[in-house]
């Protein structure tokens, strides 16, 4: 009987942990099949010419080396931990970008360069378990809740991650003001 008892609880906690997933980072090109169309808002195209779209970007320029080399960083900008934290989506996470990958994978080679900018991800949240239209529509039907599938509820805590005196750039951060300037139509409200 008490085998039966240890055996039980060794698959009911093996079922559920297996039930329990986790999100993972897919990538903005994987936002853009549903969130392109002006219909539902254009909301790829309007990050894309964003500040965001070109965060990694910036980590290559004279000005960024030049910070790096102040702050006494021993890896160039785009290599360092210290930048690639707020410059790009997924950083310190298995499935986010990631400074090496095999290049002879060629999804993960096109995945790797999806994340090296601040994506969709960044703010709303790891998409793999909400990028389905029919998760959408269960989140907006009311049947599950969006932090249930990791979606992020937007607020200023999501962008003082980044926007705060830590960084050697930082200007004084007005949310009202800013969240102005990246703001993408949400059709659903």
């Amino acid at each position: 009987m008490k085998k039966m008892l240890i055996v039980l609880l060794i698959l009911s906690v093996g079922m559920a942990y297996s039930q329990t997933k986790t999100a993972k980072y897919i990538g903005s090109k994987k936002c853009k099949m549903c969130h392109s169309k002006a219909e539902v808002g254009s909301q790829y195209s309007i990050w894309e010419k964003g500040p965001h779209s070109g965060s990694f970007e910036t980590l290559k320029t004279d000005a960024a080396k030049a910070i790096a080399k102040k702050m006494g960083l021993k890896a160039s900008p785009e290599q360092a931990p210290e930048c690639l934290s707020c410059h790009v989506t997924g950083w310190g996470d298995k499935s986010g970008y990631q400074l090496e990958v095999d290049p002879l994978n060629k999804k993960a080679v096109k995945k790797n360069k999806d994340l090296s900018r601040v994506g969709c991800e960044s703010c709303h949240g790891a998409g793999s378990l909400y990028k389905s239209k029919k998760t959408k529509a269960a989140i907006a039907a009311g049947t599950i809740t969006r932090e249930s599938v990791n979606l992020i509820t937007i607020s200023e805590q999501t962008c003082t991650v980044c926007h705060n005196p830590d960084s050697p750039t930082y200007k004084p951060f007005d949310y009202a003001v800013r969240i102005k300037e990246v703001t993408h139509p949400d059709p659903s409200k």
